[in-house]
């Protein structure tokens, strides 16, 4: 067991950029990302993207104005957006949230990456950016939560290098549905192979022409 005894917290995550190789995390700024945000959340996948969030799908921009403004403001949970840097543009959002200083834990949440991202290495970095940043802070704990029915969300869990914990039952109640809620954590004596695995899986090298990956993620962690 780890002595904690000098042990006096981590600081709060900051509202700042996170630069990767392909895409940049920014903070959620309701001027500058409004539109963009709006576009990539909308559209004919908006009902599947936001089956397993408690958010509604925007009616239309200036409904969606509203939570810009809220979450823009809000510090638990930080809302950043997605940028591919190829384009320039917005291709999603997710949030950091849950967030203990005292305890040193953390957890990424609200994510809605959009059809130009989800199963790519676009989302794979936009995770491991947040990831980083997060252990790099010192805290202990990064955990992933979703409804125990999205197998999307658990094969993506434990993709990312996540230990499963278990299930709580009858947890929540989102719109209008109980949801038993699967618990997934990475702890920091885990993250520094996880990251070496990472950082070779996202080289360029790994990649084909049409970005598909020469390494499965899994895979990378074991080299």
């Amino acid at each position: 067991m780890n002595d904690l005894t000098n042990w006096n917290g981590v600081p709060a995550p900051e509202k700042l950029a996170m630069e990767g190789r392909y895409v940049r995390l920014e903070p959620l700024n309701v001027d500058t990302h409004g539109d963009q945000l709006f576009d990539a959340v909308s559209g004919p996948d908006a009902e599947r993207l936001h089956r397993w969030l408690p958010d509604k799908v925007p009616e239309d921009r200036n409904a969606f104005q509203s939570w810009l403004v809220e979450k823009a403001a809000s510090i638990d949970p930080l809302f950043f957006v997605v940028i591919d840097k190829e384009t320039g543009r917005v291709v999603g959002r997710q949030a950091l949230m849950d967030i203990s200083t005292t305890h040193g834990c953390a957890e990424i949440g609200h994510i809605l990456w959009g059809p130009g991202m989800a199963g790519t290495r676009l989302a794979t970095e936009a995770f491991f950016l947040f990831a980083d940043y997060i252990f790099q802070l010192g805290y202990r704990r990064y955990q992933w939560r979703c409804n125990s029915r999205n197998a999307p969300s658990r094969k993506a869990a434990e993709r990312f290098g996540y230990k499963f914990e278990g299930v709580f039952r009858q947890n929540m109640v989102v719109k209008g549905e109980n949801r038993d809620t699967a618990w997934f954590s990475i702890i920091d004596s885990e993250w520094e192979a996880l990251r070496r695995g990472y950082l070779k899986w996202l080289e360029p090298e790994n990649f084909e022409k049409g970005g598909h990956q020469r390494t499965p993620l899994r895979q990378a962690f074991q080299l």
